[in-house]
């Protein structure tokens, strides 16, 4: 029997998609920095033992100009995408929910989160862009596993 798998989506451009598995363990992880069909590619790859994700729910910033908002939008809109086209069941969280339950509110801290992260995963090289999805895929298996 296959392991079941989770999926935590950081959407912002310098975010990625994480998946872990049922034991915690890190299973695989892509940056949004890559390509688009790259990141299909590997949600695409995962979905077919991927039993729940979760995707960041996010809003504008306040002060943040145009074109940041329209970027940060798209890249929300082709996460949720790729989510309903494999089928993933999903949900969407603010972070302040994700971050509570992780217990690690970073009020815009990214070393916060990475920190939180890198205890989680002490094996793995964590940075800013992957931290957040480090930590929404494991927040995605304890929301799972209850």
């Amino acid at each position: 029997m296959a392991m079941r798998l989770y999926m935590g989506i950081d959407p912002g451009y310098s975010g990625a998609v994480a998946v872990v598995g049922e034991d915690g363990s890190l299973h695989d992880i892509v940056r949004l920095s890559e390509t688009e069909h790259d990141v299909a590619d590997f949600v695409d790859r995962n979905a077919k033992h991927v039993e729940f994700a979760v995707l960041e729910r996010v809003n504008a910033m306040p002060r943040q100009g145009v074109s940041s908002t329209f970027k940060f939008g798209t890249s929300y809109g082709f996460c949720r995408g790729l989510l309903v086209c494999s089928k993933v069941p999903f949900e969407a969280v603010t972070p302040a929910t994700w971050q509570g339950v992780m217990k690690c509110r970073s009020k815009g801290d990214k070393n916060v989160t990475k920190a939180a992260a890198q205890r989680l995963f002490p094996d793995q090289k964590v940075v800013h862009a992957t931290a957040d999805a480090l930590l929404i895929a494991e927040y995605a298996r304890r929301c799972a596993t209850r």
